[in-house]
């Protein structure tokens, strides 16, 4: 069975000569060492598809955690480490592991690449009270690719974990002592890409002069990235991730059809509608998940003699199967050549993408009309909805248009600054409000379902209502909002 943490840790070069300062000045408790030898062998695609999304996969033997360990990028410092029990297997990874790790392999096998042998002394920090807030480690280190060559190559680290009770502001103040022991930050995250010499593909920055067809770009990294991170938390069917997944590849596709005159629309509509078919499916289980939500939270609401019957249990028998379904599908898709096409596509998009000339002109002067021709889209959807005798379909069209304004401004906040900011955080407002009318919009028919000929057809008529209000309230305070955003420009 495969568990999961999430470990936040610093990695350190030290010269073999350096010694570590006095633990015991730090946290008032040192423990140790204690010693172990450990065995790795880390397996990735013959072009380093893991290492250089900042993933690794290996088999390790020795020490308190020996098995198959898959760690996946959850933030600075930190990554989430998957670890399935060593098995019989030793040259080919258990599924339970390889799986999570299509959105990169994308068929191609997985081999080892190299094997790393480590003699580890450990350190365990901890307070008056016993709690663990820190493991330091000096690990000497011998590795050696593997393959058609190989290279041997040994040197010495620090990596210092946080442990259940510690801080990052603990890192920080670990991370000064080393620095006045000699003992300096490592340019490599890991171990394997410090020996095949192959570093995580890095996110581009974004500076004053950048153009604009940089901006945009460094945008589309950030979304591939976000996809391919929330990738196999999706197959784990991890509380949000289907909805990250989701925002990551509406994100993509706003920013294609925004700025289509930057990074060529023609050369790009292929891509949108294959992203539109990606949110579509992801989309099932969400609108499950947010339905759902909406129904149990509304049920708290009411007063204790006003639910009559067993309605959570109805909405479970409802929604549970569904929502299996609904997950099954999911992860019926990303194992689609379909999506692998997909991804192929925005790897080929990044590399070799297809600029017009105005992409070539700063960010600051060509961002902002293009906002602004979301934001008057923005315009005449509201108004339009306003207009409207019957005003769902127009609101949700709004709902839309403002996705996109609130997108397009996101593109282009680290080339504009705070008036984008504001706008972003403007047409948010807008978003959610008209994304709750919708909410509404779709809840109504589900409720009529879940009541009709139902002992529980009373507190079901309840929700129903609140609904209504809720919806009337949304339309009620659309003006105001949408006032709010008029009056901000770039």
């Amino acid at each position: 069975m495969a568990t999961s943490v999430t470990e936040t840790e610093r990695k350190y070069e030290a010269p073999s000569d350096a010694s570590l300062p006095d633990l015991t000045e730090i946290t008032g408790v040192a423990t140790g060492p204690e010693e172990f030898d450990l065995e790795a062998t880390y397996f990735d695609t013959d072009d380093y598809r893991l290492a250089r999304a900042g993933v690794t996969l290996r088999r390790r033997a020795g020490g308190e955690d020996e098995g198959w360990h898959l760690k996946l990028p959850a933030g600075e410092d930190s990554r989430q480490e998957i670890r399935v029990p060593l098995g019989r297997a030793v040259k080919t990874p258990p599924k339970d592991l390889s799986s999570l790790v299509r959105a990169h392999t994308r068929g191609n096998t997985l081999a080892p690449v190299a094997e790393i042998r480590t003699n580890r002394r450990r350190w365990q920090l901890t307070n008056n009270n016993g709690d663990l807030l820190a493991e330091v480690v000096d690990d000497v280190v011998t590795a050696q690719t593997m393959g058609s060559s190989t290279t041997t190559t040994s040197w010495r680290e620090i990596e210092v974990e946080l442990g259940e009770s510690g801080t990052r502001k603990l890192l920080d103040t670990v991370e000064g002592h080393l620095v006045h022991a000699g003992i300096t930050p490592s340019s490599s995250k890991s171990k394997l890409s410090q020996v095949i010499g192959v570093k995580r593909d890095a996110i581009p920055t974004i500076t004053k002069k950048s153009t604009a067809g940089e901006v945009v770009l460094a945008y589309l990294h950030e979304q591939r990235a976000a996809l391919q991170n929330q990738d196999p938390r999706v197959r784990t069917n991890e509380h949000d991730a289907i909805h990250q997944m989701r925002v990551a590849t509406r994100r993509s596709r706003s920013a294609l059809q925004a700025y289509g005159k930057i990074v060529d629309r023609e050369a790009t509509r292929a891509l949108t509608d294959e992203l539109k078919w990606l949110a579509a499916i992801l989309g099932t289980s969400r609108d499950l998940e947010v339905l759902r939500t909406r129904f149990e939270e509304a049920l708290h609401t009411l007063p204790p003699e006003l639910a009559l019957g067993d309605v959570a249990a109805r909405m479970t028998r409802h929604f549970a199967p569904l929502e299996a379904k609904a997950h099954k599908d999911s992860v019926a898709a990303l194992d689609s050549k379909r999506y692998f096409t997909l991804l192929n596509d925005i790897d080929t998009l990044l590399t070799t993408p297809p600029l017009t000339k105005l992409a070539a002109g700063k960010a600051k002067d060509v961002l902002p009309s293009l906002v602004e021709k979301a934001r008057h889209r923005l315009d005449l959807r509201v108004e339009a909805a306003l207009q409207s005798t019957n005003s769902d379909e127009p609101l949700h069209e709004a709902r839309k248009a403002a996705k996109r304004l609130r997108y397009s401004a996101e593109v282009a906040e680290p080339a504009l600054g705070k008036h984008a900011t504001t706008l972003r955080k403007r047409a948010k407002d807008v978003q959610t409000l008209l994304g709750d009318h919708q909410d509404s919009v779709v809840a109504r028919p589900v409720l009529l379902d879940l009541g009709r000929g139902d002992e529980n057809g009373f507190t079901f008529g309840l929700l129903y209502g609140r609904e209504v209000e809720l919806a009337h309230k949304t339309e009620a305070a659309l003006p105001a909002l949408w006032q709010k955003l008029s009056k901000e420009h770039l």
